[in-house]
Order: structure tokens, then C-alpha cells, then sequence
């Protein structure tokens, strides 16, 4: 893949029509007829009955396929708190991953608000336009807040994908190493390097999925988080540590897993050489990781490596989850996206890996084969399969836990019309590219 430079990243947000979606409309408008079934007085009908039968909102609006993408803009991608104006293209972007990958409809909505509580009763208000709410880009501690009062609110799933998304992604890739490595699950030693939004929904992730608590230890920016430190938040406090163990040299030796969600070089080739045989080592730093591939396959030739770049092997990349998991939630009209959803998703890319990989995959990729192993633990984000695999998986588990309200009945006929809004938009691709 050629190297993004700045010159080429304005020119494509500038050239042509400005940024990077649009709306348009999905009914027919060329007659005054038309104009008058969409509009007055025909738009009249509609909005009757869903005043007398609320439910109907679905059977009539876009609400059912529109979700929200809400950020304060207080922690966008490596760039912190930039302002809502700032971070307004990497909103955008999200609600083209959601189209291009899942068909879902997105308006992305940038707040100017700090205050947890007035940022919670804003999305509170907006909330009946959609049919779910992506959070987005919020920072640690308040992220939590507004995602956890949000849910009670609210009877439509909302999501925090900072913290949510590398959970879900990070935890498929967490399970096929496992295989492949032939640990168990509950006997890994973890060390998590961070302790913000997304580490701490990792290792919330990985406790419902067997790793012990006990076995967790977490390092912030001032050391281990033990029962010495007296500067925890309330959130943190959750993975207090028992050891006697100070620094992240002193956690990483003889760990299974080293989970980095920090900062660029906070892991040395010395650190790693102290990690347990075949050791598994997520270093998902953007844009340079805690240690970089080079030398961390210089330093061991028996460890599985990931991070969050596309230009090395194993990407732990959120798009392999959000697009579909809302897809699935929007499908059975889910009233929140549960553990179990989550936990489906994250099964359900693990399973996929060990598929044999199509074609258009390989040649997306420009490679000659892609085989489930140590450098292929998670599909890779344009695998067309995706779709009817994760958003499936995702729609059984909300009615398997009872937080659908329009279950599916057919699942052939359902993937069929997940691989036609696939195709279709595919088709709409070529288009757009050929303009």
C-alpha cells in the first residue's frame, strides 16, 4: 500500500463534492405527485399512524437503518482533544465505514459539550431520530458514564466503539491465538499497558471470556495499578492487583499476553525476551506501536504479533466489528448490544479465520494465500464475508438473551439480503470510482 501523505489526504477530502457522505433520497421525486406523497399532504398518513402505533416509526422512517455517530471530540484517534470542528472528518469517516460495509445509514453529530451529565441529556433528546447511537472519540473517565446511563435511558443499542470495538476485535484475535499457541485460557498471565476506555473494556471482554481477574495486570502512565496507588478512579480500581509488582518490566515477566493500548516504545526487546514461551503480544499503539514488528521478530521467533497498523500482519482493526454488529442489533431491532452480542461477534471472527480465504481477498491484499496460523488470526477488513457472518451471529444472540423485539425466522433468506446490500453497494463503489 502507497504511504498516506498529508497532500493526498486534503486532496481527497477536498477535491469534488466536500468530505465524504451525503444524503440522498430513496423514493421516487420527480412528479409533483411524488412531491406531494412525501411531503404534504400525503406525509400526514404516515405520522398518524405512528401516533397511534409508535412501533410503526420503523415501518415508515429511515429510523430502523440510522444511527448516530456522537462525539465530543475529546479523545480523537492519537490526537486528543481537538475540537469538535477538528475531529468532524473522522465522524464522517465512520459513517462511511458504516455504508460501505454494512449499509447503514449515518449522521454524524459533533458536540460541543465536556459535561458528562449534559452530554448524556443531549443524546437522551436526539435519541428517537435513530436507531442506534455509536459513541465516538469520548474521553476516559466520562465515556464510561455516558454509555452506561445512556443504556439505561434508552431503549435502542448504544455503543461506545473506543472502548467496545478493540474488546470484541482484539478478543477473536486473543482466542485463535490460543489455539494455535494450545494455552488455555484461564491459566494466561495478561499484562494490559494503559488503562483507558479501551483497555479497561478489553479486560472486561477477556474476564467473560475466562480469563481469571486475578491473572489481569493493568500499568497506567504512573506504574502498576496495586493496592499501593491511591490516585484510582472508580474504574480502575477494578483491576487492582494483589502482586507485589511496581513497573511494567516487573508485570511483563513470565506473562502470556501483553496487551498495549498506550503509547508508542513503552515495551523493550528486554521486556519481551521475559514474556513466556510462545507468547502472545497486541501492540495496537497508533500510529507506532508499543514496540515495533522489527523488533519484536528480532527479538523472539515463537510469539504472535498484532497491532493496529494495515501494513503489518494480524490487524486489530475496529471496522471488522462496528459495521456489522450494529447491522445485526438494527436487524432484530435490539434494545441494547449486550455481552452476549458481543461475545457472538468476537466468536464469530474467530471462526471465520479458519475459513478458506476467497480470491478477491487475496488480490486485495496482493498475496499469494492467507492461511489460519500466526500471521493470520483475524480476517481482514475487506473480506466480503464478513457481513453475513458477524451481523448473524450478533441478531441470534440479542434473541437468545431477549433484547430483540423483531426476531428472525428465516436465516437463509436474511444472509441472502445481507449479500445483496453487500453487492449492491459494491456495485455503487465501481460506480464511484469510475467517476
Amino acid at each position: 500500500m502507497p504511504k498516506v501523505t498529508k497532500e493526498d489526504a486534503l486532496l481527497y477530502h477536498s477535491r469534488g463534492r466536500h468530505g465524504k457522505i451525503e444524503v440522498i433520497p430513496t423514493k421516487p421525486y420527480s412528479t409533483q405527485f411524488d412531491l406531494s406523497l412525501a411531503y404534504t399532504p400525503g406525509v400526514a398518513y404516515p405520522c398518524l399512524e405512528i401516533e397511534k402505533t409508535p412501533e410503526d416509526v420503523y415501518n415508515y422512517t429511515a429510523k430502523g437503518n440510522l444511527v448516530a455517530v456522537i462525539s465530543n471530540c475529546t479523545a480523537v484517534l492519537g490526537l486528543g482533544d481537538i475540537g469538535t470542528m477538528a475531529g468532524k472528518p473522522v465522524m464522517e469517516g465512520k459513517g462511511l465505514l458504516f455504508k460501505i460495509f454494512a449499509d447503514v445509514d449515518v449522521f454524524d453529530i459533533e458536540v460541543d459539550e465536556k459535561d458528562p451529565r449534559k452530554l448524556i441529556e443531549f443524546c437522551r433528546q436526539i435519541a428517537p431520530t435513530f436507531g442506534g447511537i455509536n459513541l465516538e472519540d469520548i474521553k476516559a473517565p466520562e465515556c464510561f458514564e455516558v454509555e452506561t446511563e445512556l443504556k439505561k435511558m434508552l431503549d435502542i443499542p448504544v455503543f461506545h466503539d473506543d472502548q467496545h470495538g478493540t474488546a470484541i476485535i482484539s478478543s477473536a484475535g486473543l482466542l485463535n491465538s490460543l489455539e494455535i499457541t494450545g494455552k488455555k485460557i484461564e491459566d494466561i498471565k495478561v499484562v494490559v499497558c494503559g488503562a483507558g476506555a479501551a483497555a479497561i473494556s478489553c479486560s472486561r471482554l477477556y474476564v467473560s471470556l475466562g480469563v481469571k481477574k486475578e491473572n489481569i495486570v493493568m500499568v497506567d502512565s504512573k506504574g502498576v495499578i496495586n493496592k499501593k496507588r491511591k490516585d484510582l478512579n472508580k474504574y480502575k480500581q477494578e483491576f487492582i492487583t494483589d502482586r507485589d509488582l511496581d513497573t511494567l518490566a516487573q508485570a511483563v515477566k513470565d506473562s502470556d499476553l501483553f496487551l498495549g493500548l498506550s503509547a508508542a516504545n513503552m515495551m523493550t526487546k528486554e521486556m519481551l525476551s521475559t514474556m513466556a514461551n510462545n507468547p502472545i503480544v497486541f501492540a495496537m499503539a497508533n500510529p507506532n506501536p508499543e514496540i515495533s514488528f522489527e523488533d519484536a521478530m528480532a527479538t523472539r521467533n515463537d510469539l504472535i504479533f498484532a497491532t493496529g497498523r494495515s501494513d503489518y500482519p494480524n490487524q486489530i482493526n475496529n471496522v471488522l466489528g462496528f459495521p456489522f454488529i450494529f447491522r445485526g442489533a438494527l436487524d432484530v431491532r435490539a434494545s441494547t448490544i449486550n455481552e452476549e452480542m458481543k461475545l457472538a461477534a468476537s466468536k464469530a471472527l474467530a471462526a471465520l479465520t479458519k475459513e478458506p480465504v476467497p480470491d478477491s481477498v487475496l488480490k486485495a491484499y496482493n498475496v499469494d494465500k492467507l492461511i489460519f496460523g500466526k500471521d493470520y488470526i483475524i480476517p481482514k477488513p475487506l473480506d466480503p464475508r464478513l457481513l453475513s457472518c458477524v451481523a448473524p451471529a450478533v441478531a441470534k444472540a440479542a434473541m437468545d438473551s431477549g433484547v430483540a423485539k423483531y426476531p428472525i425466522s428465516d436465516w437463509d433468506a436474511y444472509k441472502k439480503s445481507l449479500d445483496k446490500r453487500l453487492s449492491e453497494h459494491i456495485k455503487k463503489i465501481g460506480e464511484c470510482n469510475a467517476v
